[in-house]
């Protein structure tokens, strides 16, 4: 490992001084791509010169150890120790940044989330997972854009799919897939009786085009008058649009928008991302279960979460986590969960090395 370090430092160097280059610097697609680069390797080289300092001072600890003053060799013993300690911690950091990275990790994200069993109650709650996942992503200074919404009359969604931009957010979110499950009294319940409702959710990266060849021959684009609550542009121009990419017959309604054309890119932007899941789970397919990179097995039809409201208590099945904030956790403060299941997942990938 510290061989292979040594050579990254090396690179780095050498990339600290490409960026500066004059030259470099005015061809701005190359200085980018160092840039990139140079960024990506900047936590590993730094957390190694901390190795090599801790070296250092554990070295230089024992060279006061060898000296006949008893003062000093008590001073060098706690030296050593904070050393050693310092050596210890630092390497198992090394080898969590030297994992094999997800190429997905710095995408943007699209958000699915679909009502499951219990009807208007798990609508009611795909709601309240929108606004969990709306305020997460306000706390990271994520935006976040609604791509196509499908309400009932309580104000929930049967369906939402959104995107989430910004840095690192499918590293962060893509745990997320699987099935939700609530336990509390729904408001349509005059018993007082506390029912149980699912809802799925699926986190998908967001696809480029160079990410996925889309044969426009493949696909179908039909237009539609929107339907929904109510508005000026509601059933009164055919401003919906619905994609259909034959192959798969995967289908992609939006009309969200009052622009056709908007509607028509969210489509393709939803369209993209799924042929990309495709992909990359062919992909997942060839590797054994042991090398994938996930929390459980990620099959959306396990439940991954319950959420108790009349315990204020919400539990993550995968990794044994509860917490009895759930108010908290419904307003977004979801960084303890996904710390938890990001170490989780680079533990098994420890273990499996």
């Amino acid at each position: 490992m510290f061989d292979r370090l040594q050579g990254l430092e090396t690179k780095y160097e050498t990339l600290r001084q490409k960026i500066s280059d004059p030259a470099v610097i005015a061809d701005q697609s190359a200085w980018r791509a160092y840039m990139k680069e140079y960024s990506d390797m900047e936590p590993i080289v730094e957390k190694y010169r901390e190795y090599i300092q801790a070296e250092r001072d554990l070295a230089f600890a024992k060279e006061m150890l060898e000296q006949s003053d008893e003062e000093m060799k008590l001073l060098a013993r706690d030296e050593m120790k904070i050393a050693s300690d310092r050596m210890d911690t630092t390497a198992s950091e090394l080898k969590k940044l030297l994992l094999p990275k997800d190429p997905n990790d710095e995408k943007n994200v699209i958000v699915e989330i679909r009502g499951g069993a219990g009807g208007d109650e798990a609508a009611l709650f795909a709601g309240d997972l929108f606004r969990m996942y709306f305020r997460y992503a306000e706390r990271r200074r994520w935006k976040t854009e609604v791509m196509n919404a499908n309400e009932n009359e309580l104000g929930g969604f049967k369906e939402i799919v959104f995107m989430i931009s910004g840095r690192g957010a499918y590293s962060r979110l893509k745990y997320e897939s699987g099935v939700h499950r609530v336990q509390r009294i729904p408001v349509t319940e005059s018993g007082g009786r506390i029912h149980t409702s699912t809802v799925t959710v699926a986190v998908l990266p967001e696809a480029e085009e160079v990410d996925v060849l889309l044969d426009m021959n493949d696909v179908r684009v039909d237009v539609f008058r929107s339907s929904g609550n109510g508005g000026q542009s509601v059933n009164t121009t055919d401003s919906a649009v619905r994609v259909t990419h034959i192959p798969t017959n995967i289908v992609i309604s939006c009309q969200d928008e009052k622009s056709q054309l908007k509607n028509k890119d969210k489509a393709f932007k939803i369209l993209r991302a799924k042929l990309y899941e495709i992909e990359q789970e062919k992909q997942r397919a060839q590797m054994s279960a042991e090398r994938r990179v996930q929390v459980g097995t990620g099959d959306r039809s396990e439940r991954i979460r319950t959420y108790n409201f009349p315990q204020s208590r919400m539990t993550d099945h995968r990794v044994n986590f509860t917490t009895h904030n759930l108010d908290y956790v419904l307003d977004g403060d979801l960084d303890e969960i996904m710390d938890t299941l990001i170490t989780s997942a680079q533990a098994k990938m420890l273990t499996n090395d």
